[in-house]
């Protein structure tokens, strides 16, 4: 087995909203990020109506991996993973846009299933997973579907993957609908209606809501959405990756929050700097996925993780390349 420390990788997710890059260096059975990029994109702006990438959403979307390729090449990555998710998983001219961002970037973009997804979440995730509990709820806001990821854990064994889905509504394609600048309560209700007759049935089917009241199972959130009312909860005059992940809020408190946020319009919203103008119009969807689930899991806190897909390639890659002869 060759020792790859100090050897870097990079790790891109391109989502419907966002286009995040993580660099980072073996260290260990783990790694210490070099660094880091994030930008709104809005790459799956418009799709849930159209079924088609738009052109100003593909050029804004080029611009940033220009930047993530940028910096791939210049942190002397050995080895680095990009893929794509909701966006490019509905849009029909998918391929065209990959081979795209392939010729102009030199980055080469893996559209990959909801099943992947799931799993380099809750890799990403699992350092944050409780080990007094018995069950972790995984949910992953994103800005075209929703997952919930059922982890069983299991003492000092690996956690298992129990069970997951897909709902088909994130933050992008709920804003589309209901809108996005003053929400008026009647439209927020009907959004959180919708989102819990989406939930429900895999909650009822593994017991969750019991679980949950009998404080064994952990709500663990990783998403904008999430990051974003923890960092409204602690004040934060700007955004800060070490005080959010880990976070653990009490319901009372997500709540007084999300209170808050859905009273504001989209310029009030837009000019808090957890907020900023990207999210500014989709974050009240958010808090409306985000209530739903609360009142299906009925856990008392939520646990706060700014980690996910990213972290969970970079592991993998970094495991494999460990194991390799």
């Amino acid at each position: 087995m060759i020792d790859r420390n100090g050897q870097s990788y990079g790790a891109l997710d391109l989502g419907t909203n966002n286009c995040r890059l993580l660099v980072a260096r073996s260290e260990g059975a783990g790694f210490r990020v070099t660094d880091a990029f994030s930008r709104i994109v809005r790459l799956g702006e418009g799709v849930a109506r159209s079924g088609r990438l738009s052109d100003e959403a593909i050029e804004r979307t080029i611009g940033a991996l220009r930047v993530c390729a940028g910096k791939i090449r210049r942190g002397g990555v050995r080895r680095y993973r990009a893929v794509a998710t909701e966006a490019c998983r509905r849009a029909e001219n998918r391929q065209a846009f990959v081979e795209r961002a392939d010729g102009e970037t030199g980055l080469v973009i893996e559209v990959i299933s909801p099943a992947e997804e799931v799993q380099l979440a809750l890799d990403g995730c699992a350092p944050l997973f409780d080990p007094a509990m018995k069950h972790v709820l995984l949910l992953d806001i994103g800005g075209g579907s929703t997952e919930l990821i059922w982890v069983r854990l299991r003492g000092g064994e690996e956690p298992a993957l129990a069970a997951w889905t897909s709902i088909g509504h994130g933050v992008v394609s709920l804003a589309e609908r209901y809108g996005g600048d003053r929400v008026e309560r009647g439209a927020y209700a009907a959004m959180v209606a919708e989102i819990a007759g989406a939930v429900a049935p895999f909650a009822e089917s593994h017991g969750i809501p019991e679980g949950a009241a009998a404080g064994t199972v952990q709500l663990l959130g990783t998403s904008g959405t999430v990051t974003t009312i923890a960092g409204l909860h602690l004040g934060l005059p700007r955004y800060d990756r070490d005080r959010v992940d880990g976070l653990r809020m009490r319901f009372g408190d997500v709540s007084a929050v999300i209170e808050t946020v859905i009273g504001q319009d989209y310029a009030t919203r837009a000019a808090q700097p957890c907020i900023g103008p990207g999210r500014g119009d989709v974050v009240v969807a958010g808090c409306a996925i985000l209530d739903a689930v609360m009142a299906a899991c009925p856990a008392r806190h939520l646990d706060v993780a700014d980690r996910g897909l990213r972290e969970g390639m970079l592991l993998r890659m970094m495991r494999a390349e460990r194991a390799s002869p």
